[in-house]
Protein backbone atom coordinates (compact mmCIF):
# COMPACT_ATOMS: atom_id res chain seq x y z
CA UNK A 1 0.00 0.00 0.00
CA UNK A 2 1.36 3.12 -1.48
CA UNK A 3 1.22 6.04 1.61
CA UNK A 4 0.88 8.69 -1.03
CA UNK A 5 -2.80 6.43 -2.08
CA UNK A 6 -3.80 7.27 1.63
CA UNK A 7 -6.55 10.12 2.03
CA UNK A 8 -6.20 12.16 5.10
CA UNK A 9 -8.31 11.37 7.68
CA UNK A 10 -11.59 13.68 8.32
CA UNK A 11 -12.65 15.15 11.74
CA UNK A 12 -16.58 13.09 11.79
CA UNK A 13 -17.26 9.61 11.58
CA UNK A 14 -17.49 7.75 8.35
CA UNK A 15 -19.72 5.15 7.04
CA UNK A 16 -18.50 2.39 5.12
CA UNK A 17 -20.04 -0.22 2.51
CA UNK A 18 -16.96 -3.05 2.34
CA UNK A 19 -17.23 -6.13 -0.12
CA UNK A 20 -14.65 -8.79 0.24
CA UNK A 21 -14.79 -10.86 -2.91
CA UNK A 22 -12.53 -14.70 -2.91
CA UNK A 23 -12.75 -16.68 -5.51
CA UNK A 24 -11.39 -20.30 -5.83
CA UNK A 25 -11.34 -22.01 -8.99
CA UNK A 26 -10.00 -25.70 -9.23
CA UNK A 27 -8.48 -27.64 -12.37
CA UNK A 28 -10.18 -31.00 -11.00
CA UNK A 29 -13.61 -31.93 -9.27
CA UNK A 30 -13.61 -30.73 -5.21
CA UNK A 31 -15.72 -33.69 -3.52
CA UNK A 32 -15.60 -32.27 0.10
CA UNK A 33 -13.92 -28.76 1.20
CA UNK A 34 -13.46 -27.24 4.95
CA UNK A 35 -13.28 -23.57 5.51
CA UNK A 36 -12.74 -20.97 8.36
CA UNK A 37 -13.66 -17.33 7.61
CA UNK A 38 -12.66 -14.34 9.67
CA UNK A 39 -14.14 -11.56 7.51
CA UNK A 40 -16.95 -10.10 9.50
CA UNK A 41 -16.37 -7.20 12.21
CA UNK A 42 -17.07 -6.98 15.40
CA UNK A 43 -18.04 -3.44 16.89
CA UNK A 44 -15.90 -2.35 19.75
CA UNK A 45 -13.57 0.63 20.15
CA UNK A 46 -13.78 3.13 17.26
CA UNK A 47 -16.04 0.77 14.82
CA UNK A 48 -19.78 0.02 14.57
CA UNK A 49 -20.99 -2.81 12.74
CA UNK A 50 -24.25 -1.94 11.41
CA UNK A 51 -24.52 -5.00 9.27
CA UNK A 52 -22.67 -7.88 7.77
CA UNK A 53 -23.72 -11.03 5.96
CA UNK A 54 -21.54 -13.89 4.43
CA UNK A 55 -22.72 -15.93 0.91
CA UNK A 56 -21.31 -18.84 0.11
CA UNK A 57 -21.35 -20.44 -3.47
CA UNK A 58 -22.17 -23.37 -4.19
CA UNK A 59 -24.32 -23.47 -0.87
CA UNK A 60 -22.60 -25.12 1.99
CA UNK A 61 -23.83 -28.29 3.40
CA UNK A 62 -23.12 -26.78 7.29
CA UNK A 63 -22.04 -23.68 8.66
CA UNK A 64 -21.73 -22.11 12.37
CA UNK A 65 -20.60 -18.93 13.69
CA UNK A 66 -18.43 -18.44 17.07
CA UNK A 67 -16.65 -15.89 18.33
CA UNK A 68 -12.94 -17.30 18.74
CA UNK A 69 -10.25 -16.55 21.59
CA UNK A 70 -9.21 -13.16 20.66
CA UNK A 71 -12.87 -11.78 20.49
CA UNK A 72 -13.07 -12.40 16.18
CA UNK A 73 -16.36 -13.56 14.35
CA UNK A 74 -15.60 -16.97 13.08
CA UNK A 75 -17.71 -18.87 10.32
CA UNK A 76 -17.01 -22.69 9.84
CA UNK A 77 -18.40 -23.98 7.06
CA UNK A 78 -18.14 -27.67 4.89
CA UNK A 79 -19.32 -28.13 1.53
CA UNK A 80 -20.02 -31.70 0.65
CA UNK A 81 -20.94 -31.99 -2.97
CA UNK A 82 -18.95 -31.63 -5.90
CA UNK A 83 -17.67 -28.50 -7.31
CA UNK A 84 -15.30 -26.71 -9.30
CA UNK A 85 -15.28 -23.45 -7.97
CA UNK A 86 -16.00 -21.67 -4.54
CA UNK A 87 -17.09 -17.82 -4.58
CA UNK A 88 -17.21 -16.71 -0.84
CA UNK A 89 -18.32 -12.76 -0.46
CA UNK A 90 -18.46 -10.85 2.82
CA UNK A 91 -19.75 -7.79 2.80
CA UNK A 92 -20.73 -5.37 5.48
CA UNK A 93 -21.69 -1.51 6.54
CA UNK A 94 -19.42 0.01 9.54
CA UNK A 95 -18.78 3.12 10.88
CA UNK A 96 -15.22 4.34 12.16
CA UNK A 97 -15.63 7.34 14.77
CA UNK A 98 -12.39 9.19 15.14
CA UNK A 99 -10.02 8.40 17.76
CA UNK A 100 -9.05 11.13 20.51
CA UNK A 101 -5.92 13.49 19.53
CA UNK A 102 -3.31 12.08 21.22
CA UNK A 103 -0.31 14.14 22.37
CA UNK A 104 2.91 12.25 21.47
CA UNK A 105 4.58 13.19 24.64
CA UNK A 106 1.19 12.82 27.10
CA UNK A 107 1.77 8.75 27.30
CA UNK A 108 3.95 7.53 29.77
CA UNK A 109 7.28 6.57 29.11
CA UNK A 110 7.76 3.43 27.68
CA UNK A 111 9.67 1.54 30.62
CA UNK A 112 6.65 2.36 32.76
CA UNK A 113 4.70 -0.20 30.28
CA UNK A 114 7.04 -2.70 29.57
CA UNK A 115 7.88 -3.40 33.11
CA UNK A 116 4.43 -3.46 34.78
CA UNK A 117 1.47 -4.25 32.91
CA UNK A 118 -1.62 -3.38 34.83
CA UNK A 119 -4.58 -5.50 33.47
CA UNK A 120 -7.87 -3.41 32.95
CA UNK A 121 -10.59 -5.62 33.75
CA UNK A 122 -12.17 -4.90 29.92
CA UNK A 123 -8.70 -5.95 28.64
CA UNK A 124 -7.48 -9.22 30.47
CA UNK A 125 -5.50 -10.28 27.08
CA UNK A 126 -2.97 -7.44 27.55
CA UNK A 127 -0.12 -9.73 28.87
CA UNK A 128 -0.60 -12.43 26.41
CA UNK A 129 0.56 -9.69 23.41
CA UNK A 130 3.99 -9.18 25.35
CA UNK A 131 5.46 -12.00 24.51
CA UNK A 132 6.67 -14.96 21.64
CA UNK A 133 3.89 -15.78 19.62
CA UNK A 134 3.90 -18.79 16.47
CA UNK A 135 5.12 -16.18 13.37
CA UNK A 136 6.94 -13.59 15.95
CA UNK A 137 9.41 -13.94 18.19
CA UNK A 138 11.27 -11.52 20.55
CA UNK A 139 15.31 -11.52 19.38
CA UNK A 140 18.13 -9.37 20.19
CA UNK A 141 18.22 -7.97 16.56
CA UNK A 142 15.03 -6.84 16.90
CA UNK A 143 15.71 -5.04 20.29
CA UNK A 144 18.69 -3.36 18.86
CA UNK A 145 16.59 -1.75 16.00
CA UNK A 146 14.29 -0.64 18.52
CA UNK A 147 16.50 0.95 20.70
CA UNK A 148 17.29 3.71 18.44
CA UNK A 149 13.52 5.38 19.43
CA UNK A 150 13.16 3.99 22.56
CA UNK A 151 15.79 5.93 24.15
CA UNK A 152 15.71 6.51 27.98
CA UNK A 153 12.51 7.90 29.88
CA UNK A 154 10.86 8.51 25.87
CA UNK A 155 6.82 8.30 25.64
CA UNK A 156 5.75 5.38 24.35
CA UNK A 157 3.62 6.81 21.61
CA UNK A 158 6.42 9.22 20.42
CA UNK A 159 9.45 6.49 20.29
CA UNK A 160 6.53 4.00 19.36
CA UNK A 161 5.29 6.39 16.08
CA UNK A 162 9.43 6.81 15.91
CA UNK A 163 9.53 3.07 15.33
CA UNK A 164 6.64 3.06 12.69
CA UNK A 165 8.36 6.38 11.01
CA UNK A 166 11.84 4.22 10.63
CA UNK A 167 10.44 0.78 9.59
CA UNK A 168 8.48 3.05 6.75
CA UNK A 169 11.85 4.63 6.00
CA UNK A 170 14.45 2.18 6.26
CA UNK A 171 12.31 -0.71 4.54
CA UNK A 172 11.32 -1.11 0.72
CA UNK A 173 7.42 -2.19 -0.03
CA UNK A 174 7.71 -4.75 -2.69
CA UNK A 175 4.87 -7.17 -3.14
CA UNK A 176 7.89 -9.80 -5.29
CA UNK A 177 9.92 -10.87 -2.38
CA UNK A 178 8.05 -11.82 0.47
CA UNK A 179 4.87 -14.70 0.81
CA UNK A 180 2.33 -15.52 3.21
CA UNK A 181 5.14 -17.49 4.55
CA UNK A 182 7.94 -14.95 5.16
CA UNK A 183 9.00 -14.57 8.31
CA UNK A 184 9.78 -11.63 10.40
CA UNK A 185 13.29 -12.54 10.68
CA UNK A 186 13.71 -13.03 6.97
CA UNK A 187 11.82 -9.74 6.22
CA UNK A 188 13.96 -8.06 8.44
CA UNK A 189 17.06 -9.09 7.08
CA UNK A 190 15.98 -8.02 3.35
CA UNK A 191 14.67 -4.90 4.52
CA UNK A 192 11.64 -5.37 1.89
CA UNK A 193 8.16 -6.55 2.70
CA UNK A 194 4.55 -5.92 2.52
CA UNK A 195 2.22 -4.68 5.09
CA UNK A 196 1.90 -8.29 7.23
CA UNK A 197 5.92 -8.11 7.15
CA UNK A 198 6.04 -4.26 8.55
CA UNK A 199 3.73 -5.06 11.01
CA UNK A 200 5.21 -8.31 12.38
CA UNK A 201 8.70 -6.64 12.29
CA UNK A 202 7.46 -3.36 14.27
CA UNK A 203 5.31 -6.17 16.72
CA UNK A 204 8.57 -8.48 17.29
CA UNK A 205 10.64 -5.22 17.56
CA UNK A 206 8.15 -3.68 20.56
CA UNK A 207 7.75 -7.11 22.21
CA UNK A 208 11.69 -7.71 22.39
CA UNK A 209 11.76 -4.57 24.72
CA UNK A 210 8.74 -5.91 26.51
CA UNK A 211 6.01 -3.99 25.14
CA UNK A 212 2.53 -5.42 24.51
CA UNK A 213 1.83 -5.29 20.56
CA UNK A 214 -0.90 -7.14 18.27
CA UNK A 215 -1.84 -7.58 14.84
CA UNK A 216 -4.72 -6.30 13.21
CA UNK A 217 -5.89 -6.84 9.74
CA UNK A 218 -8.62 -4.82 8.29
CA UNK A 219 -9.28 -2.37 5.32
CA UNK A 220 -7.70 0.44 4.13
CA UNK A 221 -9.67 3.10 2.33
CA UNK A 222 -7.73 4.86 -0.46
CA UNK A 223 -8.14 7.39 -3.37
CA UNK A 224 -7.83 7.09 -6.98
CA UNK A 225 -4.87 9.58 -9.10
CA UNK A 226 -5.97 13.01 -9.99
CA UNK A 227 -8.56 13.21 -12.27
CA UNK A 228 -8.79 8.94 -12.59
CA UNK A 229 -12.35 7.29 -11.68
CA UNK A 230 -12.39 5.17 -8.28
CA UNK A 231 -12.16 1.47 -9.56
CA UNK A 232 -14.08 -1.08 -8.05
CA UNK A 233 -12.04 -3.54 -6.45
CA UNK A 234 -8.88 -1.62 -6.30
CA UNK A 235 -9.17 -1.32 -2.37
CA UNK A 236 -7.09 -3.94 -0.56
CA UNK A 237 -6.83 -5.62 2.41
CA UNK A 238 -4.30 -4.65 5.03
CA UNK A 239 -2.55 -4.79 7.94
CA UNK A 240 -1.42 -3.08 11.08
CA UNK A 241 -0.70 -2.79 14.78
CA UNK A 242 -1.51 -2.01 18.24
CA UNK A 243 0.34 -0.91 20.95
CA UNK A 244 -0.52 -0.90 24.73
CA UNK A 245 0.26 2.20 26.56
CA UNK A 246 -1.25 1.69 29.84
CA UNK A 247 -4.45 1.19 31.34
CA UNK A 248 -5.31 4.81 31.11
CA UNK A 249 -4.38 5.38 27.08
CA UNK A 250 -4.88 1.45 25.98
CA UNK A 251 -4.41 0.28 22.78
CA UNK A 252 -3.09 2.68 19.65
CA UNK A 253 -2.99 1.84 16.41
CA UNK A 254 0.21 2.00 13.93
CA UNK A 255 0.34 1.65 10.52
CA UNK A 256 3.99 1.31 9.51
CA UNK A 257 3.39 0.66 5.86
CA UNK A 258 2.17 4.28 5.83
CA UNK A 259 4.02 6.11 8.46
CA UNK A 260 1.01 7.25 10.35
CA UNK A 261 -1.35 6.56 13.20
CA UNK A 262 -4.16 4.76 12.46
CA UNK A 263 -7.57 7.48 11.53
CA UNK A 264 -11.22 6.77 10.05
CA UNK A 265 -9.40 5.38 6.80
CA UNK A 266 -8.39 2.11 8.59
CA UNK A 267 -11.22 -0.30 8.98
CA UNK A 268 -10.60 -3.46 11.41
CA UNK A 269 -11.85 -7.01 11.32
CA UNK A 270 -9.66 -9.12 13.20
CA UNK A 271 -7.37 -8.94 16.23
CA UNK A 272 -4.46 -11.58 17.48
CA UNK A 273 -0.70 -12.25 17.97
CA UNK A 274 0.00 -12.48 14.72
CA UNK A 275 -1.12 -13.12 11.28
CA UNK A 276 -2.04 -16.84 11.99
CA UNK A 277 -5.05 -15.58 14.32
CA UNK A 278 -6.84 -13.77 11.86
CA UNK A 279 -6.39 -15.23 8.39
CA UNK A 280 -9.24 -13.83 6.54
CA UNK A 281 -10.01 -17.84 4.95
CA UNK A 282 -8.10 -21.24 5.94
CA UNK A 283 -9.36 -24.88 4.95
CA UNK A 284 -8.72 -28.12 3.43
CA UNK A 285 -9.96 -29.74 0.22
CA UNK A 286 -10.17 -33.37 -1.23
CA UNK A 287 -9.14 -33.21 -4.80
CA UNK A 288 -8.89 -29.64 -6.65
CA UNK A 289 -5.99 -30.57 -8.23
CA UNK A 290 -4.34 -26.80 -9.71
CA UNK A 291 -6.00 -24.13 -8.14
CA UNK A 292 -6.49 -20.40 -9.00
CA UNK A 293 -7.65 -17.73 -6.48
CA UNK A 294 -8.55 -14.12 -7.39
CA UNK A 295 -9.25 -11.77 -4.41
CA UNK A 296 -10.88 -8.39 -4.63
CA UNK A 297 -11.93 -5.48 -2.01
CA UNK A 298 -13.83 -2.59 -2.13
CA UNK A 299 -14.17 -0.03 0.31
CA UNK A 300 -16.90 2.16 -0.26
CA UNK A 301 -17.74 5.58 1.86
CA UNK A 302 -21.40 6.04 2.00
CA UNK A 303 -22.40 9.91 1.84
CA UNK A 304 -25.98 9.33 1.95
CA UNK A 305 -26.78 7.07 4.96
CA UNK A 306 -30.26 6.45 3.86
CA UNK A 307 -28.82 3.69 1.83
CA UNK A 308 -26.56 2.06 4.01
Amino acid sequence: MNQNSVPQSDSASILYRVKHRTHYQYSSDVSVCQNQLRMQPVSGGNLQCHRSQIRIEPAPTTIESHFDYFGNHVQTFSIESVHRSLVVTASSVVSIEPQAVIDEDSTPPWEQCSSSIELAPAEPLIDEHRFNSPLVRCGEPFAQYATSSFTPGRSLLAASLDLTRRIHADFRYDTTVTTVNTTPEEAFAIRAGVCQDFAHIQIACLRSIGLAARYVSGYLRTTPPPGKPRMVGADESHAWLEVHAGKDVGWIGLDPTNACMVSTNHIPICVGRDYGDVSPMRGVVLGGGAHTLKVSVDVEPIEDKSKS
